[in-house]
């Protein structure tokens, strides 16, 4: 009798949906994890905007630098807007071989890949649910992109010796990026983590894209230190 009234109540009734919606979300996360991807994924509003903003970030970069680059191949002498010195010097990139690594201009893959992630984006805005392969293959595009843009910090460091700002607004939109879609296919289980690590970067998302950007901040500080302070 007494379980039947504590059913019945306001609160009885609660807690029962309470339990019931606990246990919905366990299972559909533990669908989420099932190696055959059977089951649709979306995202939250903020992860939806923060893919739009990094993607338009990413794209405006790509942008800029694809035009000047097309001025610079019908000009040699241009110049630029964002050369401003001898280390802020776009020019300087756009020249060096590594501003071609895979035989075309790199901007234009950015054209293609943060379009993508816009797009992205605004299905996810949109309520859009995606398969787990299709989140998993957006973290391997970001994470290529991340590589490539590592690749890229060293040699405008310590190859070319010049820093281009519209390279360093795709750098840290890729930064943001990666981390983002890697925290929620974590917090989704569609990437094996342990209970504790899903926790922490629930609460901490904001650590790894804050403490990556600032080392870049200081290798870049570092390296021309005597620019900055002459």
């Amino acid at each position: 009798m007494a379980t039947t009234w504590a059913r019945t109540t306001p609160a009885g009734k609660t807690a029962e949906a309470g339990r019931t919606w606990k246990s919905e979300q366990t299972e559909d996360l533990g669908k989420d994890a099932v190696g055959g991807g059977t089951a649709e994924v979306g995202g939250s509003r903020g992860f939806a905007l923060l893919l739009l903003i990094t993607g338009a970030a990413g794209l405006l970069a790509a942008w800029v630098i694809t035009l000047d680059k097309f001025k610079l191949l019908e000009d040699p002498d241009f110049t630029p807007a964002c050369s401003l010195n001898p280390v802020v010097s776009c020019g300087n990139i756009m020249k060096s071989e590594q501003a071609s690594a895979f035989g075309f201009p790199n901007p234009m893959l950015g054209l293609v890949a943060y379009a993508v992630v816009m797009g992205i984006g605004a299905g996810v805005l949109a309520g859009a649910r995606y398969r787990r392969w299709f989140w998993l293959g957006l973290n391997a595009g970001t994470l290529f992109g991340v590589g490539f843009c590592t690749w890229l910090q060293y040699q405008s460091l310590y190859e070319i010796n010049s820093l281009c700002l519209w390279c360093s607004l795709a750098w840290v939109a890729t930064i943001v990026m990666f981390c983002y879609v890697t925290v929620h296919n974590v917090e989704h289980r569609i990437l094996p983590a342990p209970a504790g690590v899903r926790g922490a970067l629930s609460e901490f998302h904001w650590v790894p894209p804050v403490l990556w950007t600032g080392v870049i901040g200081m290798l870049i500080l570092i390296r021309w230190w005597d620019f900055w302070t002459g």
